[in-house]
């Protein structure tokens, strides 16, 4: 079956220059703004599959780059790029090791048949710990390529430098040869037994620039493609008979009235009962004509009841941290707080839902997916399907959003049996209701903490509790000589915990953990009678931690003042991914409406290593606005497994209105390992605003989001 498309090739460098290729032959389409290789495409579909072990990352650099005869340079990669950058960031990685120019890179990202295996892209780690790995590959691929250079060109290794992919004779620069002329567009065979160290800092050319995002203008005209843009011909749209419930189970689907509209075809396998017909509209109409009975789950637990079920349903706490002696910490303390905080679960909701794209050609079967992770999706449905996983291609386009939400892709399995079963090309992409349904959501959490101060503040001891969201970010942070950590069921897709299916949200559980402890520190530095970055720094020994405090301090323009100071002015730090973080922010409230609007953020990150700091940048930006949204207004309504939040009128994400001042500093560290980029600044958002209203107000929050009316209610008790 051939594809009829058109497709367009990114370059670091320029990401508007097209080149339009006609489709050669089966599957060669792995969606605009990724690069497609057509010419050796099967050269290079052999020479991954020649270097790469199953379900490790090979030791052949060949695996992770390849040198075409015109001298571009292409970058293998399992990571996948949904807005995070990697397709910059990574580009300038292996441009840089190389000495290649950065227009001459090409990016293929997420496709399992030519790219080197992958755990999956989440945890920041794209930058921190793939980036390493390929950047020893294209070290030796640097180096081996001197020594071919030496051979042909007759030169010692010593006298030859390299710049923009040309090897160049030091003492006679009529003496040249190109990487492309070396390569010729096949697989190196040559490897040295003693690998060669990577650059250091003071080398780079490329790494530590701001690079304006390869993708940003494909994304901005709408020419970016993602799953749901795959057209194949003779492609069916499909919907599956869905529960009303979490965790029901089909008894029964009757599909006749459904079967009366012409073109619809009806698959069944077990579990799964799905409708088909070339048209979406057509699909979507016949599937509310399915009568189908489901056995369900019966659980007592609503969002209004689920602090009260957290705290009956945990078990024994597991103590994960304990230093000094609680007892004797509050012997000594002049004060004692004692506090508990909720946060409530939280959705993903990404603008593009699950989606997948799937087609079947003899034994084989590809998939265009939404998803994070193509090589566990693809041994996700070789082993649903039980056929041998080198029969499965997954191949990732754009992604538009996963914040740890796409880490688990059940509509890729889903595409793929329909396919098989029905042997046409099958398009699966979820309704709004459906993926707030089926959305792994982030944990919601209850966190007690019970602290004291000395009359000189400092903190004498900390007791923190955690219930159910997990213990990232439960750090204590501070110095203190007596201190204790407990955590009380992880509770991860245990159904008497949680009524619903919980997994990674950015920085899983660190957001609540940071509220928790931020605020915490906010009360304590008021009751000190202080200002609460004074008590902030007073109370720490991190020296990276009072680097960033001081670094955003001086960004914000703050001065001290004793909270509630009235100005609305907050403070929140933490670490995440290996990265310090530090972040200050201005609010203003409605005491009448409970409307509360972040007027400025500040943000500073000790991050290590910055490959791009425009795509740091960005990030930031985007951690900041989306972290107002489980702040202010984004909250889960349900009853037992009944999803009662469905779309985005009910479920309120920030609007362009809402966006504050935003500037950031990234501390100077080129010299140390990089850090995560993705995760960090979105931690501290709850504890910054709750603290600016606290700031502001002398109201403490005690219960994410700060609704109208929590803050209203919060407003009466001061």
């Amino acid at each position: 079956m051939k594809i009829k498309s058109n497709t367009r090739i990114v370059e670091p460098s320029s990401p508007k220059k097209p080149g339009l290729i006609p489709r050669r032959d089966f599957l060669k389409y792995l969606g605009g703004g990724v690069l497609i290789i057509f010419t050796p495409l099967e050269a290079c579909k052999n020479m991954a599959e020649s270097v790469q072990g199953a379900r490790s990352v090979p030791k052949d650099f060949n695996a992770f780059l390849h040198i075409s005869e015109d001298g571009i340079v292409t970058c293998f990669t399992g990571k996948i790029e949904m807005g995070q950058g990697t397709i910059t960031a990574l580009a300038q990685m292996m441009a840089d090791e190389l000495d290649v120019a950065i227009k001459n890179m090409k990016m293929v990202m997420g496709d399992t048949a030519l790219c080197p295996w992958d755990e999956g892209t989440w945890g920041s780690l794209s930058v921190r710990e793939f980036g390493p790995v390929m950047r020893k590959a294209a070290a030796e691929a640097r180096a081996v390529l001197i020594q071919m250079a030496s051979e042909q060109l007759k030169v010692p290794v010593a006298r030859l430098t390299v710049s923009n992919g040309i090897v160049t004779d030091k003492l006679d620069n009529s003496k040249t040869i190109s990487y492309a002329h070396l390569a010729k567009g096949k697989k190196i065979e040559k490897h040295l037994n003693e690998k060669p160290k990577v650059k250091a800092p003071s080398e780079f050319k490329i790494i530590g620039k701001p690079y304006k995002r390869t993708d940003s203008t494909l994304k901005v005209t709408g020419e970016a493609k993602y799953a749901g843009d795959i057209k194949i011909p003779g492609m069916m749209f499909a919907r599956i008979v869905r529960p009303p419930s979490y965790g029901a189970t089909l008894i029964s689907a009757d599909t006749t009235e459904a079967e009366k509209i012409p073109g619809i075809q009806v698959v069944r396998d077990n579990d799964l009962v799905a409708l088909l017909h070339l048209s979406r509209d057509k699909v979507d109409e016949a599937i509310v004509k399915v009568k189908a009975e489901f056995s369900q789950i019966e659980m007592s637990v609503t969002d209004k009841t689920v602090i009260d079920h957290y705290l009956k349903s945990a078990t024994k706490g597991n103590i994960i941290n304990s230093k000094g002696d609680i007892a004797a910490g509050q012997k000594l303390s002049d004060k004692i707080i004692e506090s508990e905080f909720y946060d409530g679960y939280v959705a993903h909701a990404p603008m593009e839902p699950h989606t997948a794209a799937a087609m079947i050609d003899g034994d084989k079967i590809t998939v265009w997916a939404s998803s994070q992770a193509p090589f566990s999706t693809r041994d996700a449905i070789a082993e649903k399907l039980k056929i041998p996983s080198e029969k499965i291609r997954v191949i990732i386009p754009f992604v538009g959003g996963g914040f740890g939400g796409k880490a688990d892709n059940p509509q890729t399995v889903e595409a793929a049996r329909i396919t098989k079963l029905s042997g046409k090309p099958v398009m699966l992409a979820y309704t709004r209701e459906e993926e707030f349904f089926y959305d792994t959501l982030r944990p919601a959490g209850l966190n007690r903490v019970k602290s004291g101060i000395d009359k000189d503040g400092k903190v004498t001891f900390w007791d923190f509790s955690v219930y159910c969201a997990g213990d990232r970010g439960s750090d204590t942070i501070y110095d203190v000589p007596h201190q204790k950590t407990t955590v009380f069921d992880q509770g991860e897709n245990d159904p008497q915990v949680h009524p619903f299916a919980v997994g990674p949200w950015r920085a899983p559980g660190n957001s609540n953990n940071t509220h928790a402890r931020e605020m915490q520190i906010c009360v304590m530095a008021a009751k000190a009678g202080m200002d609460p970055l004074e008590f902030r720094i007073r109370n720490l020994k991190d020296e990276k931690m009072i680097a960033v405090l001081k670094a955003v301090a001086d960004k914000f323009g703050y001065t001290p003042g004793k909270g509630p100071s009235g100005r609305g002015y907050g403070i929140a730090c933490g670490t995440d991914v290996d990265t310090w973080v530090a972040l200050m922010a201005e609010v203003k409230v409605d005491k009448n409406t409970g409307h509360i609007q972040v007027v400025r953020v500040s943000c500073a990150q000790d991050m290590g290593m910055c490959v791009n700091p425009q795509g740091t940048l960005l990030q930031i930006e985007g951690c900041i606005t989306m972290g107002m949204g489980y702040a202010l207004t984004e909250e889960l309504l349900f009853d037992g497994t009944k999803m009662i939040t469905q779309n985005f009128d009910t479920y309120e994400i920030p609007r362009f209105s809402w966006v504050p001042e935003i500037n950031a500093v990234i501390l100077d560290r080129m010299d140390q390992p990089p850090g995560g980029g993705g995760e960090p600044a979105i931690i501290c958002m709850g504890g910054v605003i709750a603290s600016a209203v606290f700031d502001a107000t002398g109201a403490i929050l005690y219960h994410m989001p700060i609704t109208r009316a929590r803050m209203l209610e919060a407003l009466k008790k001061v």
